[in-house]
Parts: structure tokens; sequence; C-alpha cells
């Protein structure tokens, strides 16, 4: 899974920065999207420059995509979670509109497309983490062709799916040759039912608490002009660490 993760992180990066390096003119080969792609209602107009994602894309697939070997079910699963990172980066294109008119009335809006901010991509790729599906080889005449679920029970596997092959390590025990080094003597949050929860990072095997007395900054006030000042309190913080 975590390779998973890697490669569409990976791909759809560099898609998004070639294209916000097109509009920005950093590369003489692109130029703004001027293309109208869909249909416009009597309310509002294509107009201004979208940016490129379809160059941004093209180039990023010309670059990672042939250094994988399609005859191989590593080279495979990286080729499919580019090209699925890449679908997940066009998906949440935006769409920005500005309105004009006299007196600020919003007579005509002109929309472009443009790029979602990388770190909701980011957190997309990151949510699909746990929803990626195991797949195995398919050979042919003692060739890899292609990819299926594992599991059949379950649904076909989707363009926009994250896939992976082998399952992800234990990292609840110490394991040097692959340089975990298990929960152990982590710090972790009693109240959280996610991944930090101590219900969870401790891997079953219970926490100790342990109080300590620390100073940290209070009662801040800010004074003119220009700084703040800020009182020194004593005080009892609980930290809880997995066994």
């Amino acid at each position: 899974r975590e390779t998973a993760y890697l490669s569409a992180i990976n791909s759809a990066s560099l898609a998004w920065t070639i294209t916000r390096f097109c509009t920005k003119g950093e590369l003489t080969t692109c130029q703004c999207d001027r293309i109208i792609r869909s249909k416009h209602s009597n309310k509002w107009t294509w107009g201004g420059c979208s940016e490129d994602i379809k160059y941004g894309i093209k180039q990023a697939r010309s670059f990672t995509d042939p250094q994988e070997n399609r005859t191989t079910s590593f080279g495979l699963m990286n080729l499919h979670n580019n090209e699925a990172a890449r679908r997940i980066l066009r998906s949440k294109m935006e769409k920005v509109c500005k309105c004009h008119g006299m007196s600020g009335s919003c007579t005509t809006r002109v929309c472009w497309r443009r790029l979602p901010p990388m770190k909701l991509i980011a957190d997309t790729l990151g949510s699909m983490f746990d929803a990626a599906a195991q797949v195995k080889p398919v050979e042919n005449k003692g060739i890899i062709r292609k990819l299926t679920r594992k599991d059949l029970d379950y649904k076909k596997v989707n363009k926009s799916d994250l896939v992976y092959i082998a399952e992800s390590p234990n990292y609840c025990e110490e394991n040097e040759s692959l340089g975990i080094f298990s929960t152990r003597g982590r710090f972790c949050n009693r109240t959280s039912y996610g991944i930090e929860g101590c219900r969870l990072l401790c891997c079953g095997r219970g926490y100790q608490t342990r109080v300590r007395n620390v100073e940290e900054k209070c009662n801040c006030k800010f004074v003119w002009c220009c700084s703040v000042k800020c009182d020194t309190c004593s005080m009892r913080k609980d930290e809880h660490i997995c066994n």
C-alpha cells in the first residue's frame, strides 16, 4: 500500500507542477488552455486562461511511465497507480468565475478552470490508501499481461483505484531489515480513535501514563509597540506511552 501511495503522489505532483509552470509562463513549450471543453449557460461564459492540465498530464506520463517494465507485476502496478493519480487530479480541477457588470452587478460571469491545491490531492490519495485493492498478475503464455483483483468476491478494480501486490509489513513489531522500530515507547493520544490514538498505535499492548511538570508561556499580552509579553506558568502534563 505504501508503494501505491508513493507512486500515486509522485505522479500527481509531477503533473500538477508542470501544469502550474505552464500557467506561469516558465515553460516555452506550453501556455494556458483556451479551449472550451463544455457547454456554458446563459449566465456565464468560458473565458480567461484555464490551466492546461491536459498538457501537464501528457508530459508527466511521458516522463514516468516509460521507466516501468510492462511485463512485470510491479511495473504494471506502478503504471496503474500513476494513471489513477492523474485521473484524480483531472477530476479535481476547479471552475473559477469572475463577475462583470455595472455597480457590482453580476450580469456576466467569465469562468475558467484552475488546479486544485496540491494538499487536496494528497489528502484525497491518502483517503484512498486504506481502500486500495490487492491485485495479482495474470499470465498468458508465461508473460504477465495484466493485474486482476486477488479476492474475486469484491468488485472489479476501477481505473481510479489504487492497487498493491504485497501486504504491508507489521509496524507493531521491530524489523531491523526493513527499518521498522515498532511502536513501543511511542507517545499516543488517549482520547483519539485515529492512528495516533493509544488504542491503535499501541497495537493492543496497552500504555503507561506519566505526569510531568512543565513550564509554558501563558497570559500573553500584546504590548504597544510592538512586542508580546508572557508569563511563565508551571503546569502538569499527562503523557501516554505505548508498552
